[in-house]
């Protein structure tokens, strides 16, 4: 450990990490970086885009503005964590089968926008899905088609829960 490294604990995807980081080390950086997780993309590194976007502490947060460090003892979930046994999950599928994903670049936060929006409100409105989304640019695809693979994802998440019942 070096004089101004700092001494880290966080649980990645469900795995616990023990890192020393920089003073002012970004989220984004120790996710790309040093544990190899690529889907989460750096793009404006301001927080305008979206592209960085992961889930801390159950929360949606820019990566990209975020310093490691205060990610210490949180847990963060990105888009590899999604899904099960090298699958998609439901909302990954979605995108897919609605063909929301045109160049790639944006999806990965966008679709961590969207399994946000759809942990806090698992029944959204066209409105609330926009909204939702808001923070996350496209520039290929057109929002069209991302609200329509999110519609999709939340009809097939609340009819699953039906079944069950």
């Amino acid at each position: 450990m070096t004089d101004n490294s700092i001494k880290i604990s966080v649980t990645v995807n469900g795995q616990h990490h023990e890192l020393e980081i920089t003073p002012f080390e970004t989220l984004l950086e120790l996710l790309r970086n040093r544990l190899d997780l690529t889907g989460t993309k750096k793009c404006c590194g301001e927080g305008e885009c979206g592209a960085c976007t992961v889930i801390l502490n159950g929360r949606g947060v820019n990566s990209c503005i975020i310093l490691a460090a205060e990610a210490d003892g949180s847990e963060v979930l990105t888009i590899e964590g999604l899904g099960e046994g090298g699958k998609p999950s439901a909302l990954q599928q979605a995108f897919l089968d609605k063909g929301a994903v045109q160049c790639g670049f944006c999806t990965p936060g966008m679709i961590m926008a969207a399994h946000y929006l759809l942990m806090s409100n698992p029944h959204p409105t066209e409105e609330e899905i926009r909204e939702g989304l808001s923070g996350n640019l496209c520039r290929c695809t057109g929002y069209g088609k991302i609200v329509e693979a999110v519609r999709a994802a939340a009809e097939a998440a609340g009819k699953a829960a039906e079944d069950e019942r």
